[in-house]
């Protein structure tokens, strides 16, 4: 892995802060409509315990020439391809909202392949996924996709309001609105590795018991931890998530 850097890695992954000595890689994947920029100053805080790899989905920046994968295990499955060879240590990963789904599926998938990586797998924002979606945004007009957006926050507004800029981005939060709110895993399917849970206490698309619920898809370990605030919680409370990351990292 020597030498690797940002630039020359796979479309799939950022190395904002190479470490190639680390014990360990922390595996960010965003939300829907996010991409890998969103854990630019969080790969910069774990740097100093892990390599970081903060993952690029299709359809956005400068992977916008590329349809966004629109069926999330599809997407778990080419994300899994593309991580492979970097599982030469101890892997951490870490979803936000349909990142944690993508990220369960991810795991699933070594274990299905008998490949070892993944060491824990961080929930973040995001209710259990054999827990239905109570909401259609995929299928609302262009207008309403983004006002869905705005109301959870975590987007920067001046996006949402240049006609361009919305232009492009419309696409691939399509895309992957679609795949979270068609994707339902089923009770029974887990990963053996220990599951931390994290969510907001006012989340207006989670419940603590639907964070909770992750409990059941896991056969190891389970932890769950509440902070204050909504859907992007984690923006705010960015110094105490990463303190339960790390925690598992010195650990």
């Amino acid at each position: 892995m020597s030498g690797r850097t940002a630039v020359t890695d796979s479309l799939w992954f950022r190395r904002f802060h190479p470490f190639d000595a680390a014990p360990a890689r922390v595996v960010m994947f965003p939300h829907a409509g996010g991409s890998a920029g969103f854990f630019r100053d969080w790969s910069a805080a774990l740097s100093p315990y892990a390599d970081v790899l903060a993952v690029q989905y299709p359809g956005r920046l400068d992977r916008i020439g590329e349809p966004a994968v629109d069926v999330l295990p599809e997407l778990a499955e080419r994300v899994y391809a593309a991580l492979r060879p970097w599982a030469d240590r101890p892997l951490v990963l870490f979803g936000h909202s349909m990142g944690a789904s993508v990220a369960f599926e991810v795991a699933r998938r070594f274990e299905r392949d008998g490949v070892s990586g993944p060491v824990r797998l961080c929930v973040s924002g995001s209710r259990a996924p054999s827990e239905p979606r109570d909401s259609a945004v995929h299928l609302l007009p262009d207008e309403g996709l983004l006002a869905e957006l705005a109301r959870l926050g975590g987007t920067d507004a001046r996006l949402l309001a240049d006609p361009e800029l919305r232009a492009l981005i419309l696409p691939s939060l399509r895309g992957d609105y679609t795949a979270i709110e068609t994707y339902l895993a089923g009770r029974g399917e887990t990963v053996a590795v220990p599951v931390t849970a994290l969510t907001g206490d006012a989340d207006p698309r989670v419940t603590v018991e639907q964070a909770r619920d992750w409990a059941g898809h896991t056969t190891a370990a389970f932890d769950l931890h509440v902070f204050p605030g909504g859907h992007f919680y984690l923006t705010h409370e960015r110094a105490g998530v990463l303190e339960v990351v790390t925690s598992h990292l010195r650990a």
